[in-house]
């Protein structure tokens, strides 16, 4: 026999030993990770995870201004972002501060505007000095559920209601809320208006070591996933209460 015929017929036996099922399936040869390979791949793994480690907390707690004269102040912040958001507006070139945010907890639901957190920051903010007619409070309806977005949703219509042709605005609130915050309030008023965000630090623990801290661990880890469920999923800009958590 031939070496020609011989290696024809060596290939079609090894062909014929690769496939099963009358040639439905058939097995080939694939590449795969040497050790040296996966070595590499977790290695490139870690520096990132690292790098994203060290640079979460600053990611999130982003301060972006722009040049506006309206202020924003996020009515579920604690007092010391009230206290810093009042220090901001005697500070910059603004004409108007609104308050926004929905029921207050333990009210069990919507009660009336004076029962929300964008009456009480406003009402926080008049004891820090700022005068009440520079102050409105745009509160929303929605308890639990929803807060962040469905509070911008009612900022962009108390704005249509009232035929207040505004194209940017500064929103302040607290620590690593802020990415997400703008995210949602950009997302809320669409193209034709420019959120800028401020993030105000937590007292509670010193941002460069977060991960020391039970509230920063806390914090970084819920607003990250948070973060990535509201820049994943869509939002129906149209309709008030259709949103993410908080």
């Amino acid at each position: 026999m031939s070496p020609t015929i011989t290696r024809d017929y060596a290939m079609r036996s090894g062909d014929h030993l690769c496939q099963k099922l009358w040639g439905i399936l058939r097995r080939k040869e694939r590449w795969g990770l040497s050790w040296r390979g996966w070595l590499l791949v977790t290695s490139a793994g870690l520096v990132a995870a690292y790098l994203a480690f060290l640079n979460i907390h600053p990611f999130l707690a982003v301060t972006h201004r722009v040049n506006t004269n309206v202020l924003v102040v996020e009515g579920m912040v604690q007092q010391y972002a009230i206290r810093a958001a009042a220090a901001e507006f005697r500070s910059g070139s603004y004409e108007w501060i609104f308050t926004t945010g929905g029921p207050e907890s333990g009210n069990g639901g919507y009660i009336n505007d004076y029962y929300t957190s964008a009456s009480v920051a406003a009402d926080s903010l008049k004891k820090f000095g700022i005068r009440d007619d520079l102050v409105q409070m745009v509160p929303s309806r929605v308890f639990a559920r929803e807060r962040t977005y469905s509070s911008a949703l009612a900022l962009r219509d108390w704005f249509r209601e009232h035929n207040l042709a505004i194209h940017s605005f500064n929103v302040l609130t607290q620590d690593c809320h802020a990415r997400r915050t703008q995210l949602l309030y950009q997302k809320a008023l669409g193209r034709n208006v420019t959120v800028g965000i401020i993030a105000v630090s937590n007292p509670h623990y010193d941002p460069k070591d977060w991960w020391c801290y039970s509230d920063g661990v806390r914090e970084v880890i819920g607003e990250s996933i948070a973060y990535i469920y509201a820049k994943l999923f869509s939002y129906d800009c149209g309709k008030t209460g259709t949103a993410s958590s908080q």
